[in-house]
């Protein structure tokens, strides 16, 4: 296997996750103007939402906030909200959930995240990097959550108006990497690098298909509903960013 020099993650459920449950957020967010929401009604509503608005408009359909705004209509509405009250209340319901998910009251690092970066960068001298599905406020979250400047360049698919599982996000990132290196080091090579995320679709076969090397992280958290039995016994997968660490010091057990 060629020798490991460039490590992308996935941000949410990879490096971060929510603090308390998403729709645990989105019912409290509510309450005040909507009234009490079925937490559960507002998980299945919101699940149903963001597909609905990745497929109709992708990459946010060049406005984040409008994209967001109809995602929180969707949801409330699916989850029994009454229409006229929440037409009049959801430009307030907006900007507060927006806020909530723009810093550390919304996201968390995992464990593993910022002690796994430093060992990479530190002790493997290997760059890291984000590419991710996301928009501009994962900028202020990485930064609340002190995650280190080293971990760059950050992809964000909001800003460069191109989402996973397209290839063309990856080269992107090989190529801001690219740009600043300088002779005599060699520029990296596809071969060269790892991504690392939870979607098997957006995450490993996207990077796969941009000649990068890939790792399904599939961490045994509480709200992890991945089954199992739908991930080819071909993919390589990982239960946190330790084995992550392991598999690109080479080896090829985890304990």
């Amino acid at each position: 296997m060629t020798g490991i020099r460039l490590v992308s993650f996935d941000l949410l459920h990879t490096l971060i996750t929510p603090r308390y449950p998403i729709h645990v957020q989105y019912a409290r967010v509510f309450e005040p103007y909507l009234g009490t929401l079925d937490p559960d009604a507002i998980k299945d509503s919101l699940r149903i939402a963001l597909s609905q608005l990745r497929s109709e408009k992708p990459v946010y359909g060049n406005d984040t906030s409008s994209w967001w705004s109809e995602v929180i209509r969707r949801t409330a509405l699916g989850a029994g909200a009454e229409p006229k009250v929440l037409e009049k209340s959801l430009f307030l319901i907006t900007p507060r959930l927006m806020d909530a998910f723009r810093s550390k009251e919304g996201y968390k690092a995992f464990d593993d995240s910022l002690g796994i970066l430093a060992a990479l960068h530190d002790f493997r001298h290997v760059s890291t990097a984000v590419v991710s599905n996301a928009d501009s406020r994962m900028l202020s979250v990485l930064k609340d959550l002190d995650f280190p400047r080293y971990l760059n360049p950050i992809i964000l698919s909001e800003i460069e108006g191109v989402e996973k599982p397209s290839p063309r996000i990856f080269d992107l990132l090989l190529h801001k990497v690219n740009v600043g290196i300088q002779p005599p080091w060699i520029p990296i090579k596809p071969a060269e690098c790892l991504h690392v995320g939870d979607d098997l679709i957006c995450d490993y076969y996207g990077a796969k298909s941009a000649g990068f090397n890939a790792l399904l992280l599939d961490r045994p958290e509480p709200e992890n509903q991945r089954d199992a039995g739908l991930i080819p016994d071909s993919v390589e997968v990982v239960n946190s960013l330790h084995d992550v660490l392991r598999w690109v010091e080479g080896e090829k057990r985890f304990v």
